[in-house]
């Protein structure tokens, strides 16, 4: 299991989230799909933190994405 593609699909759908919940809420209405993907965005990325602490702090985030971009592009 690839778990840099995890934590950087999870920090990605939460980024992804906010503009989500932020529409939801001025147009009055619940923000459940975003709420859903906060979620499910940031519980990836947790699993990932959880497995490898050492490896996924906050100055290695920029190393991670081009790991994984490098990764599935090349």
């Amino acid at each position: 299991m690839d778990f840099d593609l995890i934590f950087v699909a999870g920090l990605i759908a939460a980024a992804f989230s906010v503009p989500t919940i932020i529409a939801a809420l001025t147009d009055k209405r619940k923000p459940r799909l975003g709420l859903l993907l906060l979620v499910a965005g940031l519980g990836g990325a947790a699993y990932a933190v959880y497995t490898d602490p050492e490896t996924y702090t906050v100055e290695a985030i920029p190393d991670v994405f081009v790991r994984v971009v490098g990764t599935y592009i090349n």
